[in-house]
């Protein structure tokens, strides 16, 4: 008899405590796969703690591998499932597709950012569900500190020092309030000079910070982020977000280069899609968490209304707690539906407490309906996390030792972009990367598209909206373009692919290699043939060009062969090839910087054929000697005759190649 399939979607709260519960039960005695984006489970409480530099990334996440061994990990993300056919379909890391069938169906796919209909929030906003948010908003504010240090305009230091943060929730507060103390410890060290403090605001339309718990600690979470100095406003939102700043609901515009989303969340987009009856977006289940007509299909976690069993006529709130109950729940539920365990139960569960990490020794926490502040609660809240932590307890616990005797390190990483982390993502927890799978044009933008966001140095923020092109670096500073005349500053979209406006290689239609509406730089023109190949085409040319980047990239992977030619030898200064000496381990090329002028750049000697003296094969010049005179001269097939406004095509070169420019190309 073949053993049955079990499909888990999402490794989240619900999704791991499902898998390694079944996984305990069966022993073997089921085919359980479990499909997440990510090869770990993210303990997302502590998430403010690694945005903060109080713990490394790698310390609220816990492999699937290592701990669910007895479980398939499959990576993707699920596109769509067929209740009748009872098969999943989903989509790889790298955009290949695949089917999963399956006899039982667990959905805990999770959470989202929650929008709101607010002009600008999309654009100039980030969420805070995943871990690579959690890293771009740490090299955020960094940058921020360091530019704001730097700054001598004290409007511009003072809102690159304003970070504002919308919602007073769990994930709120606790952004609020490690962020705090992580810039002020940035300036005790490197202090600005116009004397200002770092500000933090935090805004919420409810009443009072963390509407959910007790009152109690709601007073003590309020009256410990007022003492440490942000600035807390109940009862506002924001009206509008801009590149410059938020405009508030009271009438308020706060300058501000940081807008961080915390609103809350909302279920998973997957179960819309299965024409089941929702509730405010989740899927209905009954108290035994499988959906009814369905007896194959089970839910938990966020995207699920559980029923409140000790609240009639109500559904559980969407939190770890809740889902970390509901997966045993529902790993004890499908086992039993297969014969492989015992009797079904339903999901039953009373808080025992809340905890929150106000950062350093402050917190509050309410365990078992005592509250409590200060050091107790903070020993309190500290004690849980390493209790329900599924792993790392002792590096966890040795990170938190390291952060109290020693100072953290503030220094930027680069590792996530902002473009990388949009708001408007079904996926927070997975970067988006160039030429990814399943990247949509209009959730690519958001504060600091590129990095003319973070120097402010575009007219709006998001610069060109560009992705770096596919293979290079993603991002880094502003480049200057050698060349004659005055240096014009390129913003990063641009740098990777060579010219604003162009298409990335490899992107471009009549198959593979770059494609572009090519616009020539001033040593092209000087060629007399602008957008024309060199004369001869083969080895033997030899041009003073200055090459963009998008052309020097050529014969890297992804691009054309080695100098422009199909199958051509490496190009000097490539991989494999002998190092040019306009490129960098080799002698500087005599129209580079700190070479010796090229004869057909300014402030040297006019080459031949080049601007100057005219060339005796170029158009007012005499004709070359051995070569047809005006009168005789055919273009090549398919190039329409020269005009007044058209350079000649190519013309074939019958004397010898001159080698005195080797060395140049």
């Amino acid at each position: 008899m073949s053993r049955p399939r079990i499909v888990i979607v999402g490794a989240g709260f619900a999704g791991y405590r499902t898998a390694r519960t079944l996984s305990r039960i069966t022993r073997g005695r089921a085919h359980i796969t479990l499909l997440n984006p990510t090869d770990y489970f993210l303990y997302l409480p502590l998430l403010p703690q690694v945005a903060a530099g109080v713990l490394e990334p790698r310390r609220v996440t816990v492999s699937l591998s290592d701990t669910l061994p007895d479980v398939r990990l499959v990576l993707g993300e699920a596109d769509g499932i067929d209740l009748d056919g009872r098969t999943l379909h989903y989509t790889g890391p790298e955009g290949e597709g695949g089917t999963l069938s399956y006899d039982r169906l667990v959905l805990a796919a999770g959470s989202v950012n929650k929008l709101l209909p607010i002009p600008g929030v999309a654009e100039h906003a980030h969420g805070f569900r995943g871990l690579p948010e959690a890293l771009y908003l740490r090299d955020h504010v960094t940058r921020q500190v360091e530019l704001a240090a730097a700054a001598d305009d004290p409007k511009t230091c003072a809102a690159r020092c304003t970070f504002v943060v919308v919602g007073a929730g769990y994930t709120g507060t606790e952004v609020a309030a490690h962020g705090q103390m992580f810039t002020d410890a940035q300036v005790r060290k490197h202090p600005l000079r116009q004397g200002m403090r770092p500000r933090w605001l935090l805004l919420d339309v409810a009443p009072r910070v963390l509407p959910e718990m007790d009152e109690k600690l709601s007073a003590t979470a309020d009256r410990v982020l007022r003492e440490r100095g942000v600035d807390v406003r109940m009862g506002t939102s924001v009206k509008e977000a801009t590149h410059d700043g938020v405009m508030l609901t009271d009438g308020e515009f706060v300058d501000t280069r940081t807008l961080v989303w915390c609103v809350g969340v909302r279920p998973d987009p997957l179960v819309e899609s299965l024409g089941l009856p929702l509730e405010k977006g989740r899927l209905l289940v009954d108290p035994h968490l499988r959906v009814p007509g369905r007896d194959e299909l089970f839910a938990c976690g966020d995207v699920a209304a559980v029923p409140d069993l000790e609240k009639p006529g109500g559904y559980t709130p969407m939190t770890a707690q809740h889902a970390w109950r509901q997966g045993k729940v529902a790993a004890e539920n499908v086992a039993a539906s297969l014969g492989l365990g015992g009797a079904r139960r339903p999901y039953r569960h009373r808080d025992l407490g809340f905890v929150v990490d106000l950062g350093g020794a402050k917190a509050a926490a309410n365990p078992l309906g005592v509250s409590l502040s200060g050091v107790p609660a903070g020993a309190v809240a500290r004690g849980y996390h390493l209790a329900a932590m599924p792993g790392n307890r002792v590096r966890v616990a040795a990170d938190w030792l390291l952060d109290a005797v020693l100072p953290r390190q503030a220094v930027q990483l680069g590792l996530v972009r902002s473009w990388s982390v949009p708001l408007d993502t079904s996926s927070p927890e997975v970067a988006r990367v160039p030429g990814g799978p399943g990247q949509r044009e209009e959730a690519r933008s958001g504060p600091g598209a590129a990095l003319a966001s973070d120097t402010h140095d575009e007219p709006e923020r998001g610069g060109t909206g560009e992705e770096p092109a596919k293979g290079q670096p993603g991002s880094g500073s502003t480049q200057v373009r050698p060349g004659p005349g005055p240096a014009q500053p390129r913003t990063e979209a641009e740098t990777p692919k060579g010219r604003p406006g162009g298409t990335p290689p490899g992107d471009g239609p009549g198959g593979p290699g770059p494609r572009f509406a090519e616009q020539r730089s001033e040593a092209d023109l000087a060629k007399g043939r602008p957008g024309a190949e060199p004369s001869g085409g083969g080895p033997g040319s030899r041009f003073a060009e200055q090459r963009s980047e998008a052309e020097s990239a050529k014969g890297r992977p992804g691009g054309e062969p080695a100098r422009n030619q199909p199958g051509g030898e490496p190009a000097k200064g490539q991989p494999g090839g002998e190092s040019a000496k306009n490129q960098p381990g080799g002698e500087p090329a005599k129209s580079r910087p700190g070479g010796e002028p090229a004869k057909n750049q300014p402030g040297g000697e006019p080459a031949k054929g080049t601007s100057g003296e005219p060339a005796k094969n170029q158009p007012g010049g005499e004709p070359a000697q051995d070569q047809p005179g005006p009168s005789t001269l055919e273009p090549p097939p398919g190039q329409p005759p020269p005009g007044p406004d058209t350079a000649p095509g190519p013309v074939k070169r019958s004397d010898a190649p001159d080698d005195s420019a080797k060395g140049d190309s």
